[in-house]
Order: structure tokens, then C-alpha cells, then sequence
């Protein structure tokens, strides 16, 4: 099913609805990533405890850097969490969507417990979820389980761009998370294509090109 809602501010109603025909364990996902000219896409799955629901949870882009790690920490403290990744080979190999359904696919499969219902970001379904599922469209603004999933993805793959930019100096990832910035072009144009850019888009396969030609 595709939900569509018109709450700005995540709230808990989705998760009641489905709590109150049966479900337990209500499971909120989202992926981070699907933009960058580099790096995997990363999703979270996340379970939250009725009672224990941090406060300002909302759509990771919503938040300053500080409010999504303070919240991210709290997460880890009083809720479930699965993270799901899938790399530059399968992001070139599949399609950015693919890639990004089997992440959060992988999200979910991680999670301790596994979710009776799962609320997906977005309007559609990844086909290896094997669960009773609704795909929320802006779902990280309408559920707070979605939102607190977005949160937890963001932290968790900006924290990987920096220690990739750790190994690859020059392109500017520990700021611009594999986007394709001023800087980050600036970084192709010195030091050319890393093991870390998807070949599959368009600017990457480009310069590709002209090295071969």
C-alpha cells in the first residue's frame, strides 16, 4: 500500500494505526545517498519503544549537524537499529533505485528483532521485503520511525565519507558527502576517478571517456 499524508511534523499515527491491527514490532526506513557522484548508499531501519520516543525527531535534512548526532546517539540508547549498504559496484551493476532498495532491504534484515510491519520512505515497495509493508511518500516528515531512520542513515554515512576522505584527500568528502561540489570537481580534475566514484553516472562516466578517448 502507498500511504499519503499531509503531516509536516512526524508523528506516531502511522505506527499506531498498524500497532492497533496487530503489529508489534513497527519498523520505519529510509536510505541516505542516492544523489552522491561517490560512496555506497546507506539505509537504516529503526524500531522505536512507544515509551521512549526522543524528542524533535524529524527529517534529517530538517536538522543541524549537531541536532541529527545528538539524536542519532539517543537512538542507539533506546531503540532498534539496522543499517543496510550497498556498494559503488552494485549502485554501477543495478541502478541507483535497485541499489537503494536492496540497502534498505539489507537495513531491515539487520535489525534485532524482526518488524511485524515496516513503513517505507518513498512510493515504492523494495521486492525483497518480505513483510507487511506501507510505502509512505515523504515519509521522514509524516512518521517518526522513518524520520528517526533518516536521521541514523545520514549520521552513519557521513561519518563513512569522512573516513573514506581520510584515504582519498582532495575531493572534499568529509564536507560534501560524495555530491558533486566545486571541489569535489576540482578533485576529479587533479587526481582523475577513485575505486569509490560510480562509474554508472553521468559526470564519472564522462570523464572516463575522455581518458580513454
Amino acid at each position: 500500500m502507498v500511504r499519503r499524508a499531509m503531516a509536516t511534523i512526524p508523528n506516531f499515527d502511522l505506527e499506531t494505526a498498524v500497532r492497533l491491527a496487530g503489529a508489534r514490532n513497527v519498523a520505519g526506513v529510509d536510505e541516505v545517498g542516492r544523489g552522491p557522484w561517490a560512496g555506497p548508499v546507506v539505509a537504516a531501519a529503526v524500531i522505536l519503544d512507544p515509551q521512549a520516543i526522543p524528542d524533535g525527531l524529524n527529517d534529517s535534512k530538517q536538522l543541524s549537524a549537531k541536532r541529527r548526532a545528538d539524536l542519532a546517539n539517543q537512538l542507539q540508547d533506546c531503540a532498534q537499529i539496522g543499517i543496510g549498504q550497498a556498494s559503488v559496484a552494485e549502485i554501477d551493476d543495478l541502478n541507483i533505485l535497485r541499489a537503494s532498495h536492496l540497502a534498505m532491504e539489507r537495513a531491515v534484515a539487520a535489525l534485532p528483532t524482526a518488524p511485524d510491519h515496516v513503513l517505507v520512505d518513498g512510493n515504492q515497495i523494495p521486492r525483497g521485503l518480505n513483510h507487511r509493508c506501507d510505502a509512505v511518500v515523504k515519509g521522514d516528515s509524516i512518521s517518526v520511525s522513518i524520520a528517526a531512520a533518516s536521521i541514523v542513515a545520514k549520521i552513519w554515512r557521513d561519518r563513512l565519507m569522512v573516513d573514506l576522505a581520510q584515504q582519498h584527500p582532495g575531493y572534499g568528502w568529509d564536507t560534501n558527502a560524495g555530491y558533486g561540489t566545486k571541489l569535489h570537481q576540482d578533485g576529479l580534475r587533479k587526481f582523475g576517478v577513485t575505486p569509490h566514484h560510480r562509474r554508472s553516472f553521468k559526470p564519472i562516466h564522462k570523464i572516463l571517456y575522455q581518458e580513454k578517448s
